[in-house]
Order: structure tokens, then sequence, then C-alpha cells
């Protein structure tokens, strides 16, 4: 921000400095050594008042500058306040503004966020509950099925076991049976 302060400085110096070679040039041939003295004061007078111009009218722009860089690097509570009642306190304002309506925004979306992660996780519960419920029904079917199946093989071994047993008994009437026929024909 110096470059702006000597941007200012510079044009005032020059004028003054301008306006003080002609004053010499006008009167040159009548000028005595008191008079160069007087220059002299003018010219350190001239280029304190550039300087003290320029940084006076720089000074508030270098505050405005370094808020909006704290305001862009995130720091949205920044603010400016200035007094000198012009342009630039105007531009100052405007910049509070945005800076206000920056933060509220944030806020609000800091609020929002706030809110969906609520639903979320209420809905994600819900979500969790459901699917422990449909997990212990499932367990529960899978034991009955397992039991079910457990009844089935005793069942289809049981039957297994009733055929041989059905198998072995019909051998024996077949045994019985041609046993008894030879004794009928031996009586007769």
């Amino acid at each position: 921000m110096a470059k702006c302060t000597i941007k200012t400085a510079i044009p005032i110096i020059l004028v003054g400095i301008f306006a003080i070679v002609i004053f010499i040039a006008i009167d040159y041939g009548q000028l005595e050594s008191s008079f160069y003295l007087v220059i002299l004061f003018l010219v350190i007078f001239v280029f304190s008042f550039g300087l003290a111009m320029g940084q006076n009218l720089t000074s508030p722009v270098k505050k405005i500058l370094g808020k909006a860089t704290e305001l862009s690097e995130g720091n949205l509570s920044s603010r400016i306040y200035l007094e000198t009642n012009d342009e630039l306190s105007e531009l100052a304002e405007i910049f509070n503004k945005m800076a206000e309506e920056l933060e509220a925004s944030q806020e609000q979306q800091a609020n929002i966020d706030k809110s969906v992660g609520i639903k979320v996780k209420a809905r994600t519960k819900e979500l969790e509950e459901t699917i422990d419920a449909l997990e212990q029904k499932v367990k529960n079917r899978t034991i009955e099925l397992e039991r079910l199946i457990e009844e089935s093989n005793k069942s289809h071994e049981a039957v297994k076991n009733k055929e041989t047993e059905i198998a072995q008994l019909k051998e024996e009437l077949n045994n019985l049976g041609s046993k008894t026929p030879r004794h009928k024909s031996r009586k007769t």
C-alpha cells in the first residue's frame, strides 16, 4: 500500500514545487538570500504536506484492503469502522453489510447442515432398527428351517427304516407263505 501513498503524494509535491518554481521565475532578478531560506522551508512544507495528504488519503483504503483480506481468509466477523464521511466510509458500510450477509448465510448453512444431520441420524436409526428386526426374523426363520430340515431328515430316516422293515416283513411273509402251501399239499 506504500505505492498508493507515493502515487498520491508525488503529484501534490510536484504541484507544490512547480508553484515555487513559478514564483521564483517571476521575481528571479529581485530575490534576496532570505527568500531562498523561505523557499527551502516552503519546499520542506510542500514535501511534508504531500506525504501527509498521501497517507491521509490512503490510510482508509489500507484499512479496507486489510479487512477485505481478512474476510477472504474466512474471518466473517471482520468489520471496518471509518469516520471519514466520504465515499470511503460508504464503501466501508457496504463492506460491513456484505460481511454481515456472508456471516448470516454461513450461520444459516450451518443450521441447515445441523438440521439435515439430525434428520439423517433419525432416519438412520429407523433403518438400523428395521434391519435389526429383519435380521432377527431371518435368524428365527433359519432356526425354524434347520429344525424342519432335521425333522425331515429324521422322518426320512424313519421312512427308510420302515421301508427296510416292510421289505424284511414281506420277505418273511413270502417265506412263510411259500411254506404254508407245501403243508397243504402234504396233507392232501
